[in-house]
């Protein structure tokens, strides 16, 4: 099973849209996400502070900046190696 991570802040509004496609496309798979903040994090911050929103699939890095809906079903539904 596939695990979505958004990394984002509050009050940022590319973070607010990549919210709302994760948690449809998820929802739809049936996949489970998590949100971090990027402020309570010194590691989070140092590596992605440029790039919020990040999306992370299976802890690996996927998108920045804008998430794109097709290409994040795309990894999430295709087979695994």
């Amino acid at each position: 099973m596939h695990r979505i991570t958004l990394i984002g802040k509050p009050g940022c509004h590319l973070c607010d849209d990549a919210r709302e496609i994760i948690a449809r496309v998820a929802g739809e798979l049936g996949v489970t996400w998590e949100e971090l903040n990027i402020e309570t994090s010194e590691e989070l911050r140092e590596r992605y502070w440029e790039m919020i929103p990040v999306t992370l699939v299976d802890g690996v890095q996927h998108d920045f900046w804008r998430v794109s809906e097709d290409r994040l079903r795309a990894a999430l539904t295709a087979p695994r190696s």
